[in-house]
């Protein structure tokens, strides 16, 4: 899938042969000389993308700016590649969330695979958090009656539980029961469960 591969290196003549070699297999590019001006302008998160990222630059090092992209929220993946490598900064890499961690100089199919791997895993992460999103808009359109219902006709009660439980009648909870429903747009109890799970309500 295509994409865009923001750059971060500061040594302009790699700059310019990665932007090269990434642009022939059909990513748009960005190049940084800095951490500072991709911070600056930060990567649009709805576009699939990934940063591929030195680890000694100028100013903020590759981990520094990895820690403030993280800290800022950022989804979009990093891909490590540097002539500085060593364990330990791998290895904090890889635990702060780096998708992968090469090695200068790189083979194009090694380069190419990583950089696929990280924009796909981004498309991933995208649509599920818009998905999200989606669920609690139409979650803050119920009322705080309607809410109630929802919490407990996921968790199993019945209706006429559910209306001694709130004190009211049967009749009044279906009502509420068949708003939840087309509030949050599912046809079926197995579905409103799903979003309840999805959103962390039966924890």
């Amino acid at each position: 899938m295509a994409g865009r591969v923001h750059v971060v290196d500061d040594d302009a003549s790699f700059r310019t042969a990665i932007e090269r070699r990434l642009t022939l297999a059909g990513y748009e590019v960005a190049t940084y000389p800095s951490a500072q001006q991709l911070l600056d302008s930060r990567p649009d998160e709805n576009v699939p993308s990934c940063i591929l990222l030195d680890v000694r630059i100028p100013g903020l090092s590759g981990p520094e700016l990895q820690g403030r992209l993280n800290a800022l929220g950022s989804t979009v993946p990093i891909v490590f590649l540097t002539g500085h490598a060593d364990t330990p900064t791998t290895v904090r890499a890889i635990k702060a969330g780096a998708e992968d961690f090469l090695t200068k100089p790189v083979e194009s199919e090694t380069l190419l695979g990583a950089i696929e791997r990280a924009i796909v895993r981004h498309a991933v992460t995208r649509g599920e958090q818009r998905r999200l999103e989606e669920m609690l808009a139409l979650l803050a359109a119920l009322t705080a009656r309607e809410r109630q219902v929802f919490g407990l006709v996921v968790r199993g009660r019945l209706n006429k539980q559910i209306a001694h439980e709130l004190g009211t009648t049967e009749r009044t909870i279906k009502a509420h029961r068949h708003q939840v429903m087309e509030k949050m747009k599912v046809r079926s109890l197995a579905e409103l469960v799903r979003i309840a799970e999805q959103l962390g309500l039966l924890g």
